[in-house]
């Protein structure tokens, strides 16, 4: 159940038109039957109690200054998982995220199976919109790096 990180392999343009970063992270799987809206339920309606810690953190930093608590209000066509609105999803891909005043974010979760092993890969997809946002992305990053590849391994739990 190793998790790597990889060169994301999606076209970001289409997907969150000026995207200044894109990382993706994958995992392979021995579960056949998993579809991206199961792989994304794995990762992002149960969160580890550390990540869940971080999140409330973060929404009680950012609230006062104006900034989303989570995507809830958001326009979620297809519902939420977990905080996340559902923006699109096909058995392969599920894409989720909002954009906020400082940065547009997706959440893309790729299920393929080449030569017979399923893999999952979380992309994530970040466009800033000003000072706040840029700096908001250099204050989440490391913690990004953390978070990404711990919810990919719920998913090959």
């Amino acid at each position: 159940m190793t998790v790597q990180e990889i060169t994301p392999a999606v076209d970001t343009d289409a997907l969150l038109a000026g995207a200044q970063f894109a990382d993706a992270f994958r995992v392979e799987t021995g579960d056949r039957n998993l579809d991206a809206r199961h792989a994304a339920e794995r990762m992002l309606a149960r969160q580890p109690r550390w990540v869940d810690a971080l999140v409330s953190l973060r929404n009680f930093v950012v609230t006062p200054l104006g900034l989303k608590p989570s995507g809830e209000g958001a326009p979620a066509p297809r519902g939420m998982i977990g905080i996340f609105p559902v923006l699109s999803e096909t058995p392969d891909r599920l894409i989720a995220g909002f954009n906020d005043s400082h940065l547009d974010f997706r959440v893309v979760i790729d299920v393929t199976a080449p030569e017979g092993v399923r893999q999952v890969t979380l992309t994530t997809l970040v466009k800033t919109h000003n000072w706040f946002g840029r700096t908001y992305l250099t204050i989440i990053m490391p913690f990004h790096r953390l978070i990404a590849p711990t919810l990919l391994r719920q998913v090959a739990a």
